[in-house]
């Protein structure tokens, strides 16, 4: 059901996977239309430096630092917003990495350690902003991609994380929204490849280093589509014309879709030997302050 959602500024938003990419310039797009945001990533020194640009520029902005992989430390993150500004009206749920390597070759710990983050920090995120979100009448905003409904080579777990979280939203909007009346505003977001650090942060199983597909989009995009959910109610958002591509493709011509998106194995190696940390941020702390990625 449709209601009337606050405008930027009036609203505190909550955004998880805050440190860098989409979550870092969903962050500053809010904060500089005079959001009151809460930022959460696993990197403390990371998050105070942007927590402090923000309040240089103006904005009004609070950390946590979180795994949202553990239910009780994203507790804490609402319990801050609250503690701090009394509400929350949208949250963000925006905290992802992903693992370069054929399917055969991953480790399970790596490919549930993946879950744990991309699957599971939405679930945790969602159901500990639920009770706020219906007392405020708020935004649950998910972070997908076009893979919630395509798939890529070469990261089939995030492929299928993402497909989770697709699964997981539709079900909880359709109990909500439709079951229950409840007026919160549930919105998946389904970019198409984003120039952000990801590839960087990403688990590595190549012999080369990892980039995203082009064409990429920039971060900016995505914000906005963020904060457009969060003041009119989306049910979902494909961010990228090739977003729109590719799932309608993936629903339509499944078999073309299969043949068109196997020409991306190739694509999505640099020409560059690997010699990063295997693991990437899948077990620690890799948000960098940056937006973009590298050039690659």
């Amino acid at each position: 059901m449709s209601h009337d959602l606050k405008p930027i500024h009036e609203q505190v938003i909550v955004i998880t996977g805050a440190s860098s990419g989409i979550g870092l310039a969903t962050a500053l797009e809010a904060a500089k239309q005079r959001a009151k945001v809460v930022l959460s990533a696993r990197s403390e020194s990371t998050l105070a430096e942007i927590a402090a640009r923000i309040r240089d520029q103006g904005g009004e902005a609070s950390y946590v630092a979180a795994d949202v992989a553990d239910r009780a430390q994203v507790q804490r993150i609402a319990e801050l917003a609250v503690e701090k500004y009394g509400r929350i009206d949208t949250w963000v749920n925006d905290a992802g990495v992903s693992i370069y390597g054929r399917l055969d070759e991953v480790a399970d710990e790596d490919n549930r350690r993946l879950f744990d983050t991309n699957f599971w920090g939405v679930v945790n995120g969602s159901l500990v902003a639920l009770p706020y979100l219906r007392a405020s009448r708020g935004a649950l905003i998910n972070v997908g991609s076009e893979v919630s409904d395509a798939v890529v080579p070469l990261q089939g777990i995030y492929s299928a994380s993402k497909h989770a979280v697709k699964g997981f939203t539709d079900a909880l909007r359709v109990e909500l929204e439709q079951v229950d009346k409840a007026e919160i505003a549930i919105t998946l977001i389904q970019p198409t490849a984003v120039d952000t650090p990801y590839p960087e942060h990403a688990a590595n199983y190549m012999d080369r280093e990892p980039q995203l597909p082009t064409p990429r989009i920039e971060p900016q995009r995505v914000a906005k589509a963020i904060l457009d959910a969060a003041t009119h109610h989306r049910r979902d958002v494909k961010v990228g014309a090739m977003a729109v591509l590719n799932t309608l493709a993936a629903k339509l011509t499944p078999a073309l879709a299969d043949r068109l998106t196997a020409k991306q194995a190739s694509r999505q190696q640099r020409e560059v030997p690997a010699t990063r940390d295997r693991k990437g941020a899948l077990y620690s702390a890799g948000g960098t302050g940056q937006v973009r990625g590298q050039a690659g």
